[in-house]
């Protein structure tokens, strides 16, 4: 049989990355030239994570020829790039686990680099969890002293903290300090634990931290999540009472109910995060991330998104979710919205912000 490739067209996955991901990937960073030229300069998911990390290396080496002169705004900036490249070079990209290592430590190492140069700076921080360690990024409200509110960004199955830069920037704006961090199955917690449904574990750890530092206020404490963190963060929420405020966006209700549909790349994604052999294997293991009988646990204002073109997670398992809390909740379904909103985030992405700051007790900005 003859190939797409062979045929002068990009493969299945290739063509998928084309028609749906730039508006992800530029949200998070990603400049739109590098996108096009990099997706359409290959033909084979194979040559995916080569493509992207030789890309990221030259935005690598122009920050780090910034530090060298002292340009550490510059540098910054470029490492930044550079960190979120690697990141999509690595994410979904399951077939060559050395290749897909390689280029999420080099991800972790720019992003830890452009850190404490950030427009707030941050910090590297590692979070005691079963005998290992979380590790984080955390960054502070310039101008700020005393103990801040913080809110905790979960990623998802595909996402990690490096990709989480723009939205940091929305919550640091109103005066609150930002953590995202890698639980488990996720970025650096990936290789140590595979995926859990019961995300309030980590969470809790994280808060057990924040509450014994002295500029972090262990009593106005918010999550956020998005894909499967939109269901983390939820889950997380009905069981740890300390959760001021969740946000949960393009989250499932039920993870397996979703699972058939996902595209290829994701569900190979499943199997390394659920540390699987087999597909079949990382399908059942998704099985008890449910939220039925747990939704109704959740007391804390909720603000649900969901976008109603979501071609990963029905929107419909939002709006369940939405009637089922049992405290105050903002639902807001996107018309036209992809997974996540990607496509619509002037309609959410400071409307949540603002929110979140009113829940942890900040005056307008």
């Amino acid at each position: 049989m003859t190939t797409d490739v062979e045929r002068g067209m990009p493969d299945a996955r290739i063509k998928a990355a084309r028609d749906n991901w730039m508006i992800r990937m530029s949200a998070a960073g990603v400049p739109v030239t590098d996108f096009l030229e990099v997706v359409y300069s290959i033909e084979r998911w194979e040559d995916w994570c080569r493509a992207w990390s030789e890309r990221a290396a030259m935005h690598e080496k122009t920050g780090r020829a910034c530090l060298a002169e002292n340009q550490n705004v510059s540098a910054a900036a470029h490492l930044t790039t550079a960190a979120v490249e690697y990141h999509f070079a690595k994410f979904l990209f399951a077939n060559d686990v050395a290749q897909m290592k390689a280029a999420h430590a080099k991800a972790v190492e720019c992003r830890t680099l452009a850190l404490p140069h950030l427009p707030p700076p941050g910090e590297r921080v590692a979070i005691p969890f079963e005998g290992k360690h979380l590790y984080g990024n955390l960054r502070k409200p310039a101008g700020t002293a005393g103990k801040l509110p913080v809110i905790l960004i979960i990623s998802g199955m595909d996402s990690t903290k490096e990709e989480q830069h723009h939205y940091e920037q929305l919550f640091l704006e109103r005066g609150i300090a930002t953590l995202a961090f890698d639980g488990p199955g996720q970025g650096e917690g990936e290789y140590d634990w595979p995926i859990r449904h019961t995300f309030e574990e980590p969470v809790g750890a994280v808060i057990d931290w924040a509450e014994a530092r002295i500029d972090l206020d262990g009593e106005r404490v918010g999550i956020s999540g998005s894909s499967m963190g939109g269901y983390y963060a939820p889950r997380a929420a009905a069981f740890e009472r300390r959760v001021k405020a969740v946000i949960a966006n393009g989250g499932a209700y039920s993870v397996i109910e979703n699972f058939d549909s996902r595209p290829d790349t994701l569900k190979d994604a499943y199997v390394l995060r659920t540390h699987s052999k087999t597909m079949a294997e990382a399908r059942e293991k998704t099985r008890p991330f449910d939220l039925t009988g747990i939704a109704s646990r959740i007391t804390c204002p909720i603000f649900i998104i969901a976008g109603k073109e979501d071609r990963i997670t029905r929107w419909q398992d939002a709006q369940r979710l939405a009637e089922e809390v049992d405290g105050p909740c903002v639902f807001l379904a996107l018309e036209g919205g992809i997974h996540v909103g990607h496509n619509r985030g002037h309609l959410w992405r400071t409307q949540c912000a603002d929110w979140m700051a009113a829940q942890l007790g900040l005056p307008k900005k």
